[in-house]
């Protein structure tokens, strides 16, 4: 499936932003799609984001695959919603029916994904629950489904601060008439003051003196 509509190129712009995809598994998305298997009492509990070509599981409950082709993602269905998308059984719904994850394993039937909206305005996935057999939500699993969408939404947003701030601080504040360095504006116990940009790489990592070719060059025309 790939779709070129200007608001998708968007949506996979944002994802990029996250720099969430094929990443290892963390803690803290794992314990929300457990709860959500848990009190929607599913055996099959996803945290999908979805790219221009597949869709892939950052945390997963109940399933062994790590992605799908995106023409097979439920998910991407619930892009242009901000409510639950809710299929009660997947094999009278034309939408799924001849799906192979609905017509092969896992055999689904039912699906329940809540879209992860970000501060972007995108949509890049769900947290989803899924089962073998045609059923439904009760009302209070529905809210709560809602609620831990929010919480995977927030724990995405915290991890995209953070590797935003880390690769701030990872720069070199460098004065841009002299080329001094800054150095101890973090360190409460060390007072800031500027050093030669040679200074403060030679005090970061070890260095020798040599002549590149384009100086030597240089030097044998004069």
């Amino acid at each position: 499936m790939r779709v070129n509509s200007e608001k998708e190129k968007k949506r996979l712009g944002d994802l990029l932003l996250y720099r969430i995809m094929d990443t290892a598994s963390e803690k803290a998305f794992d314990s929300l799609t457990e709860v959500a298997a848990t009190i929607c009492e599913a055996p099959i509990s996803l945290i999908s984001l979805v790219d221009d070509s597949r869709q892939w599981f950052k945390s997963r409950v109940g399933l062994t695959a790590t992605e799908t082709p995106r023409e097979q993602a439920f998910c991407a269905h619930a892009f242009d919603r901000s409510d639950l998308l809710i299929v009660e059984d997947a094999t009278k719904d034309e939408r799924f029916q001849d799906n192979p994850l609905v017509v092969n394993n896992p055999g689904i039937r039912f699906y329940a994904g809540a879209p992860l909206e970000m501060s972007t305005g995108s949509t890049l996935g769900t947290l989803c629950v899924i089962d073998r057999v045609p059923r439904t939500l009760t009302d209070a699993q529905r809210c709560a489904l809602a609620v831990l969408r929010d919480a995977v939404v927030a724990q995405l947003e915290v991890r995209r601060f953070r590797l935003e701030m880390e690769s701030v601080q990872s720069l070199l504040p460098i004065c841009a008439w002299c080329r001094k360095v800054r150095v101890g504006a973090s360190e409460s116990t060390q007072p800031e003051s500027w050093v030669p940009l040679h200074d403060f790489v030679a005090d970061a990592a070890p260095v020798t003196h040599s002549i590149c070719p384009s100086c030597c060059q240089h030097e044998s025309l004069s």
